[in-house]
């Protein structure tokens, strides 16, 4: 096999390759939107709780800066 040949076989592989591809693209987005639906059918799993659903104690800096506020608002 000499320079010739090997450019002649990349240049098929090439071609083939750029044919090929928008339809590995397609078939790639396929599975894509195939997945999506399979979950929205299983509908939303379990919740976790986050932490602006659960009631919390103000913190000590909170706590602090409305003493201070009611403070400038009874001497003003």
């Amino acid at each position: 096999m000499n320079a010739h040949d090997a450019l002649d076989t990349l240049a098929v592989l090439g071609v083939f390759l750029l044919m090929a591809l928008p339809s590995l693209i397609g078939h790639a987005h396929d599975r894509r939107i195939d997945r999506e639906l399979r979950e929205a059918e299983r509908g939303p799993g379990p919740r976790d709780q986050n932490s602006s659903s659960k009631e919390t104690e103000p913190s000590t800096a909170t706590w602090y800066a409305d003493g201070r506020r009611s403070k400038k608002l009874v001497s003003s």
